[in-house]
């Protein structure tokens, strides 16, 4: 097998330890009964071998392509493939801050170059003390929670680079993280095992993890036409007010809902004419 990269000979992948192998084995032959055919289970074995090392290792390729009978190039076209797999040894927490646009310009890129700095490391660089890996990362779907950062895959919203640093100092100092919603925090390694089907056997993890936050159901139901009753509507300035409804129709704005077109788009409206006499009326 040869390194493109360097043009080298590379040496084959080391094994796994037996007991390890073992261990492996059995938990595969779980995930791959739940598939009619067994290539289906890549993505679940990605996840298992990440749980054994914290990253997808050349030797979890080849365990997956072995237990699979698939090649180690179709194993690495999909590690390759999908950001969630980890192709290097990783920190025992994933701090991923959101860039997309909306995270971008509520405070994100503000967040990330701050964490780069204040840690010393670059976008999937880890610290020295094995802690914290940071990176950029897609959209996470919590837009009206921007900007979001998040550690092993767990929703830390509405951040801003001083809670952001503080985040990481309690990550590094081993004290206690609350997640804004969903379930307790975990490993690297732990979420990679949830990840792979296993079950979440923390007392009261699975009941934190469901339902949708707030902001998001508003917007559910805002989509749906449903009346909000008396909205809370925040100033420019930050200032709290409230703001009664329009023609009872219960949305927060004219955006809020599907409306006729000449309503929603003013290109599309008829021609408003200045106010005062018109020609005709001169005449």
């Amino acid at each position: 097998m040869t390194d493109v990269s360097l043009g080298m000979p590379q040496l084959p992948a080391p094994a796994y330890p037996d007991e390890v192998r073992a261990r492996l084995e059995a938990d595969a032959k779980e995930v791959i009964g739940r598939y009619p055919d067994s290539r289906s289970a890549l993505l679940p074995l990605l996840h298992l071998v990440q749980s054994e090392e914290g990253y997808v290792s050349r030797t979890g390729m080849q365990f997956c392509a072995e237990v699979l009978g698939l090649t180690t190039a179709e194993v690495t076209a999909v590690a390759t493939f999908y950001t969630m797999y980890r192709r290097k040894p990783s920190g025992d927490y994933q701090v991923g801050v959101c860039t997309n646009t909306l995270c971008a310009v509520m405070g994100g890129d503000a967040i990330f170059d701050e964490l780069k700095s204040y840690l010393g490391v670059g976008n999937n660089e880890t610290t020295g003390d094995g802690k914290v890996t940071l990176e950029h990362i897609e959209c996470n779907a919590a837009c009206d929670y921007a900007p979001v950062v998040m550690v092993n895959w767990e929703f830390f919203d509405n951040q801003t680079p001083e809670s952001a640093k503080k985040l990481v100092d309690d990550l590094r100092s081993g004290r206690p993280v609350e997640p804004t919603r969903g379930a307790p925090l975990c490993s690297y390694k732990e979420t990679a095992r949830i990840l792979a089907g296993f079950p979440d056997e923390r007392p009261g993890a699975v009941e934190a993890s469901g339902g949708a936050g707030h902001a998001s159901l508003l917007g559910l139901r805002l989509a749906k036409g449903e009346s909000l009753g008396q909205p809370r509507v925040v100033s420019p300035r930050g200032e709290a007010k409230q703001e009664a409804p329009q023609g009872g129709s219960g949305h927060l704005s004219s955006h809020d809902a599907p409306q006729p077109t000449s309503a929603s788009d003013p290109a599309a409206a008829p021609e408003q004419h200045p106010a005062g006499p018109s020609s005709e009326e001169g005449e």
